[in-house]
Order: C-alpha cells, then structure tokens, then sequence
C-alpha cells in the first residue's frame, strides 16, 4: 500500500534518519533541502529512493557526517573546497556562499571541490546560483559505470553536466543530463521495486545488452547517451570534475551504491558567470526571444518544463512511496 508524505513530511523523516544515522544538524539540514528538491521535482530516484543509502554510508563511516568542509579562495577568480570526506551538499553549500560575489565581481569564478560524494539533483545546485542572476555549468564525477566508446571496461561514472540560465519573472531554465542514456540511479530504483530495466540501458559483465538490473549493478556498465558522444562527454565532465578539482577519478572511487571501500573522494566543479559583464545588456530579452523560438513551435518544449510541472503536482498531491521504503526509512528515524 504506498504511502503518501506531504513536502513538510519528507524534510521531517529526512532530517530525522540523518540525525539518527551520526549526521551532524548542519550536514543534514543541507542534504534534507536536496532531498526535498528531488521529490519536488519528481526526481524519485536523488529523494527518499537515495536516502536509505546516504543512512547506511553515515552509519559505517563510508561518509563522515560531521566532517567540515573547508573553502580557499587560490586565485581571484577560482575556489578550491574540500568536503573533507562527509557529504558534497554542505561543501557545495559553502563555496557557494562566495561564489556568485565572486563571479560579478570578477566576470567569472569557477569552484572545484574535492574529496567529495554523491551530490545529488546536479540540476538543484545549478538552479540556485541562477535565481542569483548567473549562468552556471555544473560538471560531476562519479565512480566508472560507463565503458570508452568502443571499450568494455567501465571508465566514467555517468558524469552528468548541468546548466542554468537566469529569466526574468520565470523560474530559471535548467538542463542536467547524464552521460548515460538514463541514470544509474534510475536502474537502483528499479532493483529496490524489483522490476526489469528498459532495453538499452544497460550492459552485463559480458557487454550484453540487459533488463536485469542486477546484473547492471553487478560488474555491468551504463550505456553512454548517443554513443560516442556520451561517453565524450563523460570523459570531459571527468577531466573537470576529477582532473581539474583534483578529486579521485571514477576508476578509483568506491561505488556510491554499497558499503564497501572507504570514502569515494569524487568531485565537482562550477563554472558561474556574470552574463552583463560579457553581452552587456538586453540578455534577459536575448534569452526570452530563444526560449520564444523553441517554445513557440507546436510540439517542441523547454527543457525542464517537466521538472515545473513535477512541482506543481507535488504540492498539491505530496509525494508517493512505497510502505517497504517508509518502514525502512522510519526504522532509520527511530520510528
């Protein structure tokens, strides 16, 4: 019988399985606020899906919940943040505290972070720093699941990009998507509920096509979006997020998935700018005549209209879960 929560609801259990599960109050106030985004937008598989494991690699030290990042700023324009080994969320929070001030001062600022973890929604993170009036690229490594074009042997993690762009009166336009046809998180969803995966998502030890997720999760690898060009674009979000931020690469991370190894100590990196300090002005009228000429054509959409809609949904009906993931997830919280 699912299990319906209100928004209010889900930042209530989330914060109390965290707490519950040696996460200090300020790291669980910031990966609570993702969580609740995800479900917001539909994004089931970063929201309550995610949290049984973000519970379980608090509890065996996999992530130190009350690790404190720290934040240098090493040129005028660039920030290196350290998550320390605890969650990416508080570490992305505290860089971004000084980045937009940084990018309108300076034109452009970028951000690095390293020894860091699962970060969540890319999308959440991107859109903040847009409302702020910047355009933001996001890039995050993960651990390998994705094969090089042509290869077998998992190198990339799904690795997605994110942008977003500021609109004037609107919600900003946002683009995240994954290097892979569709995210890993989606196939671990799918094993939680016990269903077959789509064809062509995925491949098994072997290379061969599956619908088992299992056997995905299980020494398998993602299928990059587009062939070649996914799995190009998993290698240059690597080359940012791992390389560039000085993070481990995804062929050395632990899985985000089990408990296994220690701290994954992947990466992020963010590139935000001040759009007046290079077009001077009219971007808003610029951005509103191209979002007009895509949105304008019957059948086409913007990306993210989607993820709006998601939001209007969800605070009217609340957020849908299976009673096996609130049972657990309330024995996490104490009951």
């Amino acid at each position: 019988m699912p299990v319906t929560l209100t928004l209010t609801e889900v930042e209530d259990l989330t914060r109390r399985a965290l707490a519950a599960c040696n996460v200090a109050s300020a790291n669980a106030e910031s990966v609570t606020a993702s969580v609740v985004a995800a479900e917001a937008d539909g994004i089931h598989s970063h929201g309550l899906a995610r949290l049984p494991t973000y519970c379980e690699h608090a509890r065996v030290g996999k992530i130190d919940g009350h690790a404190k990042p720290t934040v240098e700023r090493t040129a005028p324009g660039a920030l290196r943040v350290d998550a320390r080994d605890g969650f990416a969320h508080p570490a992305i929070d505290l860089g971004f505290a000084e980045l937009p001030e940084i990018a309108r001062e300076q034109g452009t600022a970028a951000m690095g972070v390293t020894n860091s973890y699962n970060c969540g929604v890319l999308g959440y993170h991107v859109e903040r720093l847009a409302r702020e009036g910047l355009v933001v690229l996001g890039f995050v490594n993960a651990p390998a699941s994705i094969a090089p074009w042509g290869g077998m042997k998992p190198v990339f993690g799904t690795n997605p990009i994110a942008c977003a762009v500021p609109r004037q009166g609107k919600a900003p336009l946002v683009i995240d998507q994954s290097s892979s046809v569709v995210n890993k998180s989606e196939i671990v969803v799918h094993k939680q509920r016990g269903e077959a995966i789509p064809e062509g998502w995925a491949l098994d030890a072997e290379g061969n096509p599956t619908t088992d997720p299992q056997a995905a999760l299980a020494g398998g690898s993602m299928v990059p979006a587009g062939g070649y060009k996914g799995a190009n674009q998993a290698l240059i979000v690597e080359l940012l997020a791992a390389v560039t931020a000085g993070a481990r690469l995804g062929i050395d991370a632990s899985s985000f998935a089990d408990n296994e190894g220690g701290s994954p100590r992947t990466g992020q990196f963010f590139l935000a700018l001040s759009p007046e300090r290079f077009g001077g002005a009219g971007f808003a009228e610029r951005v509103e005549r191209l979002m007009q000429a895509v949105s304008g054509q019957p059948g086409a959409r913007l990306p993210g209209d989607g993820r709006l809609a998601a939001r209007a949904r969800t605070a009217e009906d609340g957020v849908e879960i299976s009673e096996a993931l609130h049972d657990r997830l309330l024995g996490y919280a104490g009951g």
